[in-house]
Parts: C-alpha cells; sequence; structure tokens
C-alpha cells in the first residue's frame, strides 16, 4: 500500500509568531517538504491546483516536474487537477510531458476543485461543472490514446487532424484518479473508465466515504474491470502527532483554531471525532487509520496533509519523519494482512501498465486501448 503526503498550498499566518511566508517562501518550504518526503522513504508526494490566496499552487506540472529532477524514488501526483477550467488540450499536453520528463514516476488527480469562482475566472460556468468535468475528460483520454485526433464538443472549439505532443511515455497514457468527495457522477466516471477513485475525505464523517467509494466500487464491477474489491482506490487524510498526545494537542490547537478552512468553527475535538483528522501519538493515528479498511475495503493509497494552517516548516518535516518512522510501516504492515492475493496493494506502476498494454497488443497501433492492468478489460 502507497503512503504519502498532499499539500493544498496555503500561506497561512502562524497563529503562535504572526509570521505569514510570502508566496515565494511558501513555494520553496513546499519544494523542500517533498524532497524530504522523497528523502523519508515515502511514496507519493501530490500537490493541489489553485488559483486564489492564500493558496500558491497554480502550477502543478511546473512544480513536479522541477521534482522529478530533484527526487529519485516517490511518486509524483496532484491532488486536484481542475478537469474543469484547465483546457483539456494543455492538460494532455503538460501531463505527457511530466511522465516523459519523470519517467514515469507519476500519475494526476482530475478534480473540479473547491473554489467556485474559478470557473468564471478561467471563462466557464460553474452550473455546466459535471458536464464539463466529463466532456473533458474525454478529450483527454482521446488525445492521450490517438495519434490523431478529430472531436467536437460542447465546450470548446474542435479539433481536426489534432496530434498532442510528446506522445505519452512508451505510448501508454498516465493512471489516472478522479477525485469527489461528494458527486457520484464523478465515482460513475472513474468506475466506467477503470480508474482510480480517491476520496479526500479530511471534512467527513467515515460514513459517507464509504457510502461514495461503495459505489464507485459497484460500478467499477459493473463495467467489468474486475471485482469490487480489485478498484483501485485511495483516501486523504490529517493528523498532528508526538510522542505524547497531550503535547500534540496542545501545540496544534492553535494551529486548528486559526487555519484558513475549519478554523473558527467546530471544536478541535468535535472535528476529529467527525472527521479521520486525528491528533495524539503514533499510535492513536496508527490505531485511526488502520479501521479505514473495515468501512471502504482494502485500498492501495492513503495520502496525509500535514503541512496547512500555518505550521512552521521544521513542525512539518519532523510531522514526515513521525510518519515515515514510526506510523507508515505499523500501518502498511496492518493493511497487508488479509489481503486477497488478487487485490491489487498498490496502484498499477507505469511499467506495469506498459506492460498490460503490450500483453493486450495495444501498443505501437494507432490506438492505445485503455486497458485494465489487473484483468485485461478494456474501454
Amino acid at each position: 500500500m502507497q503512503f504519502g503526503i498532499f499539500t493544498v498550498s496555503d500561506a497561512t499566518t502562524d497563529p503562535t509568531t504572526g509570521t505569514t511566508p510570502d508566496d515565494t517562501q511558501r513555494v520553496r518550504d513546499i519544494l523542500t517538504i517533498a524532497e524530504h518526503a522523497d528523502q523519508a522513504g515515502l511514496d507519493v508526494f501530490a500537490t493541489g491546483e489553485h488559483h486564489n490566496p492564500p493558496f500558491v499552487a497554480s502550477s502543478p506540472t511546473t512544480m513536479l516536474g522541477y521534482l522529478a529532477g530533484r527526487t529519485k524514488h516517490i511518486t509524483l501526483s496532484t491532488s486536484t487537477t481542475l478537469i474543469t477550467t484547465n483546457d483539456p488540450v494543455r492538460i494532455a499536453e503538460e501531463y505527457a510531458m511530466l511522465q516523459v520528463i519523470s519517467d514515469g514516476r507519476m500519475d494526476l488527480m482530475m478534480g473540479r476543485g473547491n473554489t467556485g469562482p474559478v470557473y468564471p475566472w478561467f471563462g466557464q460556468d460553474i452550473r455546466q461543472g459535471v458536464n464539463l468535468a466529463i466532456e473533458n475528460y474525454a478529450l483527454v483520454r482521446q488525445l492521450w490514446e490517438n495519434d490523431v485526433v478529430n472531436w467536437q464538443g460542447k465546450f470548446r472549439t474542435p479539433l481536426q487532424g489534432f496530434t498532442s505532443t510528446p506522445r505519452p511515455l512508451d505510448g501508454v497514457a498516465p493512471f489516472v484518479w478522479h477525485g469527489s468527495i461528494r458527486t457520484p457522477e464523478i465515482a460513475e466516471q472513474a468506475a466506467y473508465y477503470g480508474d482510480g477513485f480517491f476520496h479526500n475525505n479530511i471534512f467527513w464523517p467515515i460514513e459517507h466515504t464509504a457510502q461514495m467509494v461503495g459505489l464507485y466500487r459497484q460500478r467499477f464491477e459493473h463495467y467489468g474491470h474486475g471485482t469490487a474489491n480489485q478498484a483501485i482506490v485511495g483516501l486523504g487524510g490529517q493528523f498532528f502527532a508526538r510522542k505524547n498526545s497531550q503535547d500534540a494537542i496542545d501545540e496544534f490547537r492553535p494551529y486548528f483554531d486559526n487555519a484558513p478552512v475549519y478554523g473558527h468553527g467546530p471544536s478541535m475535538e468535535g472535528f476529529t471525532q467527525q472527521t479521520p483528522l486525528t491528533v495524539g501519538s503514533p499510535q492513536q493515528v496508527i490505531d485511526r487509520y488502520a479501521a479505514m479498511k473495515d468501512s471502504v475495503g482494502h485500498y492501495q493509497r492513503q495520502l496525509f496533509l500535514v503541512d496547512h494552517a500555518g505550521l512552521p516548516l521544521k513542525t512539518v518535516l519532523e510531522q514526515i519523519d513521525i510518519l515515515a518512522e514510526d506510523i507508515v510501516p505499523e500501518l502498511r504492515k496492518i493493511n497487508d494482512e488479509g489481503r486477497p492475493a488478487d487485490v491489487p496493494s498498490n496502484p498499477p506502476t507505469h511499467a506495469e501498465r506498459v506492460a498490460a498494454a503490450r500483453a493486450a497488443g495495444s501498443v505501437g497501433s494507432d490506438h492505445v486501448a485503455a486497458v485494465d492492468e489487473w484483468t485485461g478489460a478494456s474501454v
């Protein structure tokens, strides 16, 4: 099972010192965080995409392309690529470029984001959000899978004899997750294509998460990609840990109370009871997240938010070390226990996807089929 971190890239005032990093410092801190996660042995680093203060990660592929040259092992991903407001041609080209630069050490998560004004900023209508997500992704798939594309849709100008460049590495498109916390149509979309489904449930009770994941699993099986328990699932999470649980609570409370998203709202105790946020000892984090598979089944990726709410860089790096040294080894062991042999332990790697495509005879042809790595089924 993969474990890693994601950033929402907020540049927030540290409530204990009153200092606020400027955009330049926050971007550089995020790069340091990603490199440290690689050195610590975590599996994934993912960045969000935002176009409004206090968030600074407006260009994920720029950041991840830089990190491809600075890291050695970690998978580089997004915790949102805005499928609704980015042009699908640019998505296809930019992420194929990242795939080539990173030698396949990447994937991405398509999502609609959580900032309503981003739609008019990029000339789109928020009332068409789901329709944009469906049409734009269908075009991205065509651009990756076909050397020459003729296409006409509702939301952008037609394409005639268009070839996106560079072509995907080894003729196989990047692996895609579809992220949604509340929209059944997005779970359906992920299932239809045999892609991964990521429920970033940092604000939701596990009962809601289980419903969304359950729908995706059911529809994944319906479309012939494998059994429901073979579907590729990822979850989001949050923690703050110290050796002594009371120390963790005392240290994190001012950051929670002033966080840009949930600050000045529910109490930390109430929030941790209703959502996956866990503040305490490493063992408390282990116990909380070891229980996730009891609700959603065996899953393949767990990402944690650790660098938000104004936490200083030194503290964030300490949290990464606690995660890598004290939490992940135990969670990995627990999550491997009882996993059926036919259930993937990780999302498919680029090498596995290439091997599956070659076995299906689709690499090197005019069209690279969307082949499910585990069953051989294709859309």
